[in-house]
């Protein structure tokens, strides 16, 4: 494990795909350790290097602007209200530059798949959907997407193509899977997103799967799907 202040990285002595993985609000890059170490135990999936990005801290106004680590500041908890998209963008960059950073040590585009959890999760949307690379796919857990007014006009043109994996907590107090359910209707009925069917060996669509009981975080059922996921999504070279 190799770590900086700015992220982790998890890899074997050699890697053919690389997942980003980037936490929630108020949490850290050592937060993802947990759930990058349970999916590596698979050896479906030893090929994969894992980066856990670390938010800065800043003031967050949807918590009293108390500081926190955050991708971008919260200013309102509606599907289409104000957002810091300043800050949204300056976290979307940082995540190019890890993007290109795998580029430069030999990682292929087609072998990297962006994944986050709640903010990281609409983080891991802005970026993904935007970088005119064309990427494995993304994986939403618990996100919605970020300024729907305007993705749509700063989407790639590659985006609808994207394979995306989509776990929502129908419990979650926090996130509210309404939020989920939204988004993927916006991709879907707005961006022209196909929906993908869980049980086929085909990963192209938005692959949607939801979760009860979990209160706020991610449940075994759900690591366990996505890791179905990642082998169609990043499938080790033979």
């Amino acid at each position: 494990m190799a770590c900086d202040s700015s992220y982790i990285k998890i890899a074997s002595s050699s890697h053919s795909a690389t997942v980003i993985l980037m936490h929630g609000l108020g949490d850290s890059g050592r937060s993802m350790y947990a759930t990058a170490s349970w999916l590596r135990q698979d050896p479906a999936l030893q090929h994969i290097q894992w980066i856990l990005p670390q938010a800065p801290i800043r003031p967050v106004a949807a918590n009293g602007n108390r500081r926190m680590s955050a991708w971008f500041n919260v200013c309102n908890v509606q599907f289409q209200g104000k957002e810091d998209e300043e800050g949204m963008f300056d976290s979307a960059r940082t995540i190019e530059q890890l993007i290109d950073e795998e580029l430069s040590s030999g990682i292929d585009p087609s072998r990297i798949v962006l994944a986050g959890f709640m903010q990281g999760a609409a983080l891991s949307l802005l970026a993904g959907l935007t970088t005119p690379k064309k990427l494995a796919g993304l994986a939403v857990l618990s996100g919605r997407l970020p300024i729907p007014h305007k993705m749509k006009g700063m989407a790639s043109a590659h985006a609808p193509s994207l394979p995306i994996f989509w776990g929502y907590n129908i419990a979650d107090p926090l996130a509210g899977f309404a939020f989920d359910q939204l988004s993927v209707k916006f991709l879907t009925q707005e961006m022209g997103f196909p929906t993908a069917v869980a049980a086929t060996g085909d990963v192209r669509g938005i692959e949607l799967h939801g979760y009860r009981g979990l209160g706020t975080g991610i449940s075994s059922d759900e690591l366990r799907d996505l890791g179905v996921w990642l082998k169609k999504a990043l499938p080790r070279f033979q």
